[in-house]
């Protein structure tokens, strides 16, 4: 088996803001695998300042990888705990290169009789106007269930947005999520929930800035409106420190994002964890490239979850890797009348 790794810069179609800055471009490295004529490609996405393996160091890890490659799947999991994206890349590759469609990782109803998955529509962050034109759009695309980035406007001016969506939609119409990226502080968190929590919001995503595992103890045990885990999980390695930050701070949801939490391998056992808890969870993607989308709907599918997911972030580029994969009514679809773009495939792995 022979392995190289190829660097990708995908392109925001516009400008995409969150509480941590507004987002352009987003780099990937795709992880290419050949064996016995057959080919195998996974993708190893970071989110700068986000990524516990946003390295210096990274590119090297990913060379060292590759020309180790002959060591098999379970060492090289085993020796790159601290690069979470590339256990992902290298999960996918390998299920990539054995399997008879090497864009087929999880054979289901999913890849072969079109059967859709729920997902949230994103809203990204910008000023009022902009915001709810999203809003608008995202329904006539036909979204019910809404995610809207908060943190960045004046928490009024988001309050004022949240209070519109709710006069003129109810929660059976729209479901309504938001997502801080733990821009609120510690003193003003309650607060701020108190006030959310009258447009009857599902969750709030990380309303304080992780790692303050008690005070985020207290937000979960007297919220009133549900908690889910996002950014509290990255970093968090073993089975033992994980069963100790969800018996701690109990949260009512956890996010899974495989590039952030160690792959497949690493959101399932944050699942068993969180199961036994009685805790929830969706997944959730890491706006990766289509490459990487597809690996994360084809496994999240065979989970079973039918709470809508974040997956719906294929579009978001103007260079994405034409696919499959569609977004229609609300649901992401893996359809029949488009196939991947092999000729871009081709010129960026070789």
């Amino acid at each position: 088996m022979e392995a190289s790794y190829t660097k990708y810069t995908l392109d925001f179609k516009v400008p995409s803001g969150t509480s941590r800055g507004v987002l352009t471009q987003k780099e990937t490295w795709f992880l290419v695998l050949w064996d016995d004529g057959r080919f195998g490609i996974g993708e190893c996405g970071i989110l700068r300042g986000l990524s516990i393996d946003d390295v210096p160091d990274y590119e090297q890890k990913l060379a060292w990888t590759c020309k180790n490659i002959h060591l098999g799947l379970e060492p090289l999991l085993d020796a790159l705990t601290e690069y979470p994206s590339i256990q992902f890349g290298l999960e996918q590759a390998f299920l990539s290169v054995a399997a008879n469609d090497p864009f087929e990782l999880f054979p289901s109803d999913f890849t072969q009789k079109q059967t859709p998955i729920s997902i949230n529509g994103l809203i990204w962050m910008g000023d009022e106007t902009y915001m709810l034109q999203q809003l608008e759009q995202k329904l006539k695309d036909g979204f019910r269930c809404i995610k809207m980035k908060i943190g960045a406007l004046e928490f009024e001016k988001e309050v004022s947005i949240l209070k519109s969506i709710r006069n003129n939609f109810s929660p059976d119409e729209i479901e309504l999520r938001v997502d801080a990226n733990g821009a609120f502080s510690v003193e003003e968190a309650m607060e701020k929930l108190q006030q959310l929590s009258v447009f009857d919001i599902h969750s709030i995503e990380q309303p304080i800035r992780q790692g303050q595992w008690d005070a985020m103890a207290e937000l979960c045990q007297k919220t009133p409106l549900p908690i889910a885990l996002d950014e509290e999980l990255i970093g968090i390695f073993s089975v033992t420190q994980k069963q100790k930050l969800l018996q701690t701070i109990q949260p009512q949801y956890i996010i899974l994002k495989p590039s952030l939490v160690g792959g497949f391998s690493g959101s399932q056992q944050w699942i068993q964890l969180a199961e036994k808890q009685q805790i929830d969870w969706w997944i959730t993607s890491a706006l990766e490239s289509n490459i990487g989308l597809n690996a994360i709907a084809q496994w999240t599918f065979t989970q079973n979850n039918n709470m809508p997911q974040g997956l719906g972030t294929g579009s978001l580029y103007t260079n994405n890797i034409e696919s499959p994969l569609q977004v229609t009514g609300g649901k992401l679809v893996y359809g029949t009348s488009k196939e991947w773009n092999m000729d871009l495939i081709k010129e960026i792995c070789t």
